[in-house]
């Protein structure tokens, strides 16, 4: 029987090149130890990302790993799952990577119920590209493309991701990386399309003081809330004078790999081990 593996199995050989203070180490630290946990097989688990400072992420990681263009993390990380449905898919990158060029395949993996987790390092600001603002960028703030402060209303990913009937939505800090992990763990466990909101701040384009301004407007949900109360959760993401963290909806509905599964299997004939032949078929496709 082989060793356990370790949170040093899961590092690669490259060396986080992020700011001093980045909230993103707390959070590759935190994704360490979620795997070691669930103890993933590297050859059986796939991180991709889009592009950005979080999206650097992939490469320090011992698994496989794919580093691809601006906002198309998700469609890449369908893909994978499509064609191995047995393997661990996590799509990681930022909020402007996410909810800016790539918000609009978001809504079709939530919907499809697709079993990726998504992970979103928010840090408010486009931080690879030298501090420009973000969806995610609060009203007023001044940043280097809104000079007179930024004049658009911050986006409320959360809040989002319950409208689009995400049947797993989660919120946590880096500054805690023990929440990050039970809440990445929890993600990864969920079968289905699985969306972590991770505050992680920017200390060079939003300042060092952030993590105490975000640690200030922290509360955590207890064990009482009612993970499938939609309304509930929808209170809770309204709540912009707090940062509520933990799993604020969960709930079980058939995966989009289930669906098809069920489909093929009803129309198929089956192998003695109980999976589809579907020779028959793709005889319709023959010339």
């Amino acid at each position: 029987m082989s060793e356990p593996l370790k949170t040093t199995d899961y590092k690669s050989n490259l060396k986080p090149i992020w700011c001093p203070g980045c909230g993103d180490f707390g959070v590759l630290s935190a994704i360490y130890k979620a795997f070691e946990e669930l103890q993933l097989q590297p050859e059986n688990t796939a991180v991709c990302s889009g592009i950005g400072c979080s999206s650097r992420l992939p490469g320090y990681i011992n698994a496989y790993t794919f580093n691809g263009i601006h906002g198309r993390v998700l469609p890449f990380a369908t893909g994978v799952k499509m064609s191995h449905p047995e393997a661990t898919v996590i799509a990681v990158g930022g909020d402007g990577d996410g909810f800016s060029i790539g918000a609009g395949h978001i809504g079709h993996v939530a919907r499809k119920n697709i079993d990726i987790t998504y992970i979103v390092m928010d840090n408010n600001i486009y931080g690879l590209t030298k501090g420009q603002a973000s969806p995610t960028t609060p009203l007023g703030v001044r940043t280097k493309t809104t000079y007179y402060g930024n004049m658009g209303m911050t986006f409320n990913p959360v809040r989002m991701l319950i409208a689009y009937k995400a049947s797993f939505v989660a919120r946590t800090f880096a500054g805690n990386p023990k929440h990050v992990q039970k809440m990445i763990v929890e993600a990864i466990q969920h079968p289905g399309f699985s969306f972590v909101e991770i505050l992680s701040p920017c200390v060079t384009f939003r300042g060092k003081e952030q993590f105490k301004i975000i640690r200030d407007k922290v509360v955590y949900l207890n064990e009482t809330h009612d993970i499938e109360d939609e309304l509930k959760a929808f209170d809770i993401a309204n709540n912009e004078e707090h940062f509520t963290l933990g799993v604020i909806y969960k709930k079980r509905r058939p995966t989009y790999y289930e669906i098809v599964m069920e489909k093929v299997t009803a129309k198929a004939k089956t192998h003695s081990n109980g999976t589809p032949e579907i020779s028959k078929l793709l005889d319709q496709f023959q010339p």
